[in-house]
């Protein structure tokens, strides 16, 4: 069957249907229906109870293609997330109107890709407190690092320092070879990872040498000020309420705090709260702070882990 949308210029065809026609198997993958471009037409083979959301999709995937926007699998498969919940109003502005947070090593752009992460970037240029909190994948720890990168590139800051709980799940630290560095390092790994992406290798570990980045488990933050810093406290969820609070009162002048978490997946001890739970609640009407919440619609999976996922949760409940 034909969909009603039409392309306009044969350049926006690539961008369509994306490297080896990856966008368009997004919807075999995700919703079961083959999608095909045969010159400047679409065709589908989806039930008619499908072609209404078809539709609807495919027509902001033909505007964005129009207009030289080039986007991929994740930008497809949420668009169809929000298709699905209705809420396709604005998602052309978006990727219209998207600020370039920074360009990484490898020269690509980095963008925030939902609703939430262009609010969350924006929380991040006009608060010194920003917590970003929800589920994993939704970017908020990636985001922040690429943010306090471009706050360091600028000179709006000479530090950055990154930091986690250490939290030991099901094996102790103590029993671990190595030194106290060789024990904690892999806890600290997608912080590296991160940073490796936006500045490469070399840079970053000539930065970490130079003290102009610090990567650090929690604990190493007691005692300090820090000024003319962007801080991260990634993993918050595994805070204790009094290493919360030490966290919290290490902001200087002239700095940015980034706290990122999800309060539904702690690795405490049953008895113990998470300080992150607890703080959401008691600076919940701050007007100097801002708590941007991600929701599962911002994690844009495979589509095959999104069914694995649906799966588990049908046999979980």
């Amino acid at each position: 069957m034909k969909l009603n949308q039409q392309i306009h210029h044969a350049e926006s065809i690539s961008r369509l249907v994306g490297v080896q026609d990856r966008n368009l198997l997004v919807f075999k993958q995700y919703l079961g229906v083959l999608v095909s471009v045969r010159g400047s037409e679409i065709f589908t083979d989806a039930p008619k109870e499908k072609l209404p959301i078809l539709e609807a999709i495919f027509a902001v995937l033909v505007k964005l293609a129009e207009h030289q926007i080039q986007y991929n699998e994740r930008d497809v498969m949420y668009i169809i997330k929000l298709a699905e919940k209705n809420q396709l109003d604005g998602v052309f502005d978006l990727y219209i109107n998207r600020e370039k947070i920074l360009i990484n090593d490898q020269g690509k752009s980095i963008y925030p890709k939902t609703f939430n992460q262009k609010h969350y970037i924006k929380a991040i240029e006009n608060y010194d407190l920003v917590f970003g909190v929800g589920p994993a994948g939704t970017g908020k720890t990636y985001l922040a690092v690429s943010a306090a990168v471009r706050e360091l590139k600028k000179g709006k800051v000479r530090k950055l320092v990154l930091t986690r709980p250490v939290v030991e799940a099901g094996e102790s630290l103590g029993f671990l070879p190595g030194d106290l560095k060789e024990k904690v390092d892999p806890y600290l790994v997608p912080l590296y990872d991160a940073l490796y992406e936006m500045l490469g290798v070399q840079t970053t570990l000539s930065l970490l040498e130079k003290g102009v980045i610090e990567i650090a488990p929690l604990a190493y933050m007691r005692g300090r000020t820090l000024e003319n810093a962007f801080v991260i406290l990634d993993e918050a969820q595994n805070t204790t309420k009094a290493q919360m609070k030490m966290f919290l009162t290490r902001l200087g002048f002239s700095s940015k705090m980034v706290i990122t978490g999800d309060p539904s997946q702690t690795d405490l001890k049953h008895n113990i709260e998470s300080g992150l739970s607890h703080v959401l609640s008691i600076l919940d009407d701050m007007q100097d702070i801002k708590v941007v919440k991600f929701g599962n619609i911002d994690v844009v999976r495979h589509p095959l882990v999104q069914h694995i996922l649906e799966r588990y949760d049908r046999h979980e409940n």
